[in-house]
């Protein structure tokens, strides 16, 4: 089911770290399998362990913004913001931010869906928490860049590989952990 190395970062073991992600069946509709990571946010080692995976993979000092994705993405970003000592950029569903805003709508597993930003500037990073067929990350990643951003990095907690082969840069969108 889960596709990972056994090993120890930072004294939790890759085992332990799924062990904190519940999985739900048929929600929200029947024939999905949702990841839930509200257990794991309950676990002050498995946030740092997310943390330290993030600043071993991406050079941090040359982004201004962590960009978070409505609304698990939000808990991520803020994370590292707060930790790496940067800003946080809100990615909203429509009709959550005041005007002005850009929009961007795009296709999920399970319907449709419009992000919202504000526009701005600086070098951006976007997280989100799974990454399932990349509908939402895609649209993040175009949204972000019409808004007047710089996409520099991107990264999620858990990709879903299975379902999607998106790329960033010419390259796999980095993930802490995934599952086939």
């Amino acid at each position: 089911m889960e596709a990972f190395e056994i090993g120890e970062i930072n004294s939790m073991s890759k085992i332990q770290f799924f062990e904190l992600i519940r999985e739900v069946k048929d929600f929200p509709q029947k024939g999905i399998l949702f990841r839930d990571v509200s257990p794991l946010l309950k676990n002050p080692k498995a946030l740092q362990h997310i943390c330290d995976c993030f600043a071993e993979n991406h050079d941090l000092s040359k982004i201004e913004y962590f960009a978070g994705i409505e609304s698990r993405g939000f808990i991520f970003a803020s994370l590292l913001a707060a930790k790496f000592d940067k800003g946080i950029v809100l990615l909203r569903k429509a009709g959550k931010l005041p005007p002005p805003v850009l929009q961007e709508s795009y296709k999920l597993e399970y319907g449709s869906a419009t992000l919202e930003i504000a526009q701005g500037s600086g070098a951006i990073f976007i997280v989100d928490d799974v990454l399932a067929t990349g509908g939402t990350l895609e649209a993040a990643i175009r949204l972000c860049k019409k808004a007047g951003y710089e996409v520099t990095e991107v990264g999620v907690l858990i990709n879903l590989t299975s379902l999607n082969k998106v790329k960033f840069k010419g390259n796999e969108i980095f993930s802490v952990y995934q599952y086939e």
